[in-house]
């Protein structure tokens, strides 16, 4: 909690629409409820957009490079919990419990990703798990960014795939191009893309689907006793892959 409750402290301060912790009159954010670790934080207008429009693609890349800058300065530093570690500890894990093709395609998937992906990138504090349902909207103005558990170092761009993932995907048709470019743009304008994000951004849609696709796989074959967890679709990750 202390590197959540100080990066939202930190966010909100220079204008981020995020949770803001509340200070008790000793000034700490801190403090237990029922005998657990607790923070109260600031209610937030706004809705999410369960079927963005191009508008909304176009407010939440600018949003998130607002985060990106806001966040170079935040003193405090974590690694991506979710990172390049992560993928590949959960794919050891998954492969023998999945059908051959599935397993084979998922062991291809990691090995060329791992060989392939550039590791010069600009690099900061990322949100990791900007989903539609992680964003609040007051028409089309951003109001809200939520649930920053997943926050940590890594490649800027990650976090821009994870977005073009789920917020350009259209049912049935996969990622839309003019959404992407759109959602690009709009980030572009506020913290330019360098010419190795643009020639990355291939491999890094790739590496965004993985993640989600492993712990959705994960969340459906090896759930942890005494934890509810919504139950989303593996596939929709795995389709991007093999598209």
């Amino acid at each position: 909690l202390p590197f959540y409750t100080q990066l939202l402290v930190h966010l909100a301060a220079r204008g981020v629409p995020c949770p803001a912790p509340v200070a008790n009159r000793n000034n700490e954010y801190l403090g237990e409820l029922a005998g657990r670790p607790a923070v109260i934080v600031s209610r937030l207008d706004g809705a999410s957009a369960a079927s963005p429009t191009p508008q909304h693609c176009a407010a939440i890349g600018a949003a998130l490079a607002e985060l990106h800058l806001a966040a170079r300065s935040c003193p405090l530093r974590q690694p991506h919990p979710r990172g390049t570690a992560w993928c590949v500890a959960a794919a050891a894990q998954l492969v023998p419990l999945l059908a051959p093709a599935t397993a084979g395609l998922l062991a291809d998937e990691l090995r060329q990703q791992l060989a392939s992906r550039p590791g010069s990138l600009p690099r900061g504090i990322i949100h990791a798990d900007l989903f539609r349902d992680n964003v609040l909207f007051v028409g089309e103005r951003v109001s809200g960014l939520l649930d920053f558990y997943f926050a940590g170092v890594d490649d800027l761009l990650f976090d821009l795939a994870v977005v073009a993932n789920d917020w350009c995907t259209v049912a049935g048709a996969g990622v839309d191009a003019d959404r992407c470019r759109l959602l690009l743009a709009a980030y572009h304008r506020r913290r330019p893309l360098t010419a190795g994000e643009r020639a990355a951004w291939p491999m890094l849609l790739r590496a965004a689907a993985l993640r989600f696709w492993l712990s959705r796989l994960q969340d459906r074959l090896l759930p942890r006793p005494g934890e509810v967890v919504t139950q989303r679709d593996p596939t929709v990750y795995q389709d991007i892959l093999l598209a």
